[in-house]
């Protein structure tokens, strides 16, 4: 159990480096008087999305293959990386 907390904290640690979640969170924290209202607010809502991707990923596990999750998710992240590229959205 500890592999899966230390390896799902690393991975989740490195993916939120230098996303649109940081970048906001640091342009919050510089408008704001109160640096630890910005923290908890923001690790609150990572803490509920966190819950919800859990909460789906063990739904959708009992139903699709968890490779097919997995090329759906790096689909997705494709287009979505594709259209920020080009200003489509």
């Amino acid at each position: 159990m500890l592999k899966i907390i230390i390896s799902t904290f690393f991975l989740v640690f490195v993916a939120e480096l230098g996303d649109k979640t940081q970048i906001t969170t640091m342009l919050l924290s510089a408008e704001s008087d109160s640096k630890m209202a910005v923290f908890l607010g923001s690790s609150i809502a990572l803490v509920c999305s966190s819950f919800v991707g859990v909460i789906l990923g063990s739904i959708l596990n009992k139903y699709i293959p968890p490779m097919v999750i997995q090329k759906t998710a790096a689909i997705a992240f494709i287009v979505i990386g594709t259209l920020l590229l080009f200003n489509k959205i």
